[in-house]
């Protein structure tokens, strides 16, 4: 099976976003649900209307499900594509998103976890890459979603 790599053009770019993001707008929680089953690991975060977010960068390739909501997607250079619940795709390796909120959204991710893990910080580390936004120096960020209509 061929695992496709998105080829990240536009860090800096989405990097200047997140500062816009961080120092002019209120942050906007979104909360994460982890699931367990044997040898998955599920984890279900809810965006609500109107938030602006950016994801975390993706180690491996998984499936996902858009099981609520309307949300625009961009995928480093690629285009704008708008997702409709109910909708199932594949996260690609090195994938980093922006994404719209246009109705409140729930996103799922689904992954391997071999070894049961149930520690987050340990699956965090196994399936998300260490990315410093240097532009954020000293702010600390955990996500970054922001409320989009200050920026509009």
């Amino acid at each position: 099976m061929k695992i496709n790599k998105i080829k990240r053009v536009n860090d800096a770019r989405i990097d200047e976003l997140e500062l816009k993001m961080v120092t002019d707008f209120d942050h906007v929680e979104c909360p994460l649900v982890h699931r367990f089953t044997n040898k998955m690991y599920i984890r279900e975060i809810f965006m609500p209307k109107g938030t602006l977010v950016t994801s975390k960068i993706h180690k491996s390739q998984h499936p996902y499900c858009v099981s609520k909501g309307v949300v625009s997607v961009k995928i480093d250079s690629g285009e704008w594509v708008t997702i409709e619940a109910p909708f199932t795709g594949i996260t690609e390796v090195g994938t980093r998103r922006v994404l719209l909120i246009h109705e409140d959204c729930i996103w799922t991710t689904f992954h391997v976890n071999k070894d049961n893990c149930k520690d987050i910080s340990t699956l965090e580390n196994r399936l998300l890459y260490k990315y410093k936004n240097k532009l954020l120096k000293n702010i600390s960020t955990k996500t970054i979603n922001f409320k989009k209509e200050a920026i509009l």
